[in-house]
């Protein structure tokens, strides 16, 4: 579906409402400014026709349908550069992590969004954009930055989302309690799903930044720097996240074992106190008629008391052994 088509030129929107995508094709041919369209999860048919309209390569166009890819930067000819940005949001209801896609179509003289899945919200970026006039005269470039300004800025709130998460499996574990291990493990493979979202784009964040992808000014140049920065920022918290979970999985399983051994403990204590008075049972009830301690009246009550105080002695070493 297509959310909104508007041509730019001197930093400013040039008419009201969303355009027609081959009037805009048409547009950024001859006019000095830009197209900017923005679609939302499309359907086939829809991406086809915008194919045939601006030209775009049809590899392009089938990783745009697609879902679960890796971020990457692209160039095709033409003068076409693909880019594929992970979008992110934490669901608080669920404290899970959604993931959602957005490619970038950046040609000359227009800039085509495919948004797929949750995430990121471009209107925002696009009214901001739209309040810097001095940005948008930079062209298509701008776009660009503004699409990936708002995506890592959305990053910001998922990072907090899990380091809470983070902490609370943090405390049950080291105050004595054992977590769930099912829940470390997913909260770490969301971080770790989190992960290959931000850490792919440090590489061509760094070439947009250096100019080494699309032509773009100083003045932008300043833009896409600080970008990058908060990119690398979000990727060590992330990466001490992970580090972080793996340390709380091991220190979980060692609270674990512990409780193991000691109901392991607990169960030898009793069965040694059972085991000595059962052995000195069965010891008499062999029918021995060499034993003349039973001819005697005392006899009887001997082994009792002999069994009952080999108990006593035996829990009170486990008790002094904190074994009970």
């Amino acid at each position: 579906m297509i959310v909104d088509c508007a041509h730019y030129r001197d930093g400013r929107r040039q008419h009201e409402g969303r355009m027609d995508p081959r009037e805009a094709a048409a547009i950024c041919h001859d006019d000095p400014g830009f197209v900017w369209l923005g679609m939302v999860e499309p359907t086939p048919e829809e991406l086809a026709g915008v194919q045939t309209i601006f030209g775009l390569h049809e590899l392009a166009v089938e990783d745009a349908q697609s879902f679960h890819l890796r971020p990457k930067v692209e160039q095709y000819e033409g003068g076409v550069t693909f880019v594929v940005l992970r979008t992110a949001r934490y669901v608080d209801a669920t404290e899970e992590v959604e993931f959602g896609e957005i490619s970038i179509f950046v040609g000359p003289g227009f800039v085509i969004t495919v948004r797929q899945g949750a995430g990121s919200e471009l209107h925002p970026a696009r009214l901001r954009l739209e309040k810097r006039p001095e940005l948008l005269e930079e062209g298509p470039a701008s776009v660009l930055w503004a699409i990936a300004d708002q995506i890592v800025d959305d990053y910001a709130p998922v990072v907090e989302g899990l380091e809470r998460d983070i902490e609370e499996v943090e405390q049950l574990v080291f105050s004595g309690a054992h977590a769930p291990t099912r829940r470390i493990y997913l909260l770490r493979r969301e971080v770790s799903d989190f992960y290959r979202a931000v850490h792919p784009l440090l590489g061509p964040a760094a070439a947009i930044t250096q100019g080494g992808v699309l032509p773009i000014g100083d003045g932008l140049r300043n833009y896409f720097r600080d970008v990058d920065d908060h990119l690398k920022l979000v990727n060590e918290e992330v990466m001490a996240q992970r580090d972080l979970l793996s340390t709380i999985l091991q220190a979980n399983m060692a609270v674990l074992s512990v409780a193991q051994n000691d109901v392991v403990r607990k169960i030898s204590a009793w069965a040694a106190i059972i085991t000595v008075p059962t052995f000195i049972a069965s010891f008499y009830g062999m029918n021995f008629h060499q034993m003349p301690e039973l001819r005697q009246g005392w006899g009887y009550p001997a082994v009792v008391v002999l069994m009952l105080l080999s108990a006593v002695v035996l829990f009170a070493s486990f008790k002094r052994a904190r074994w009970l």
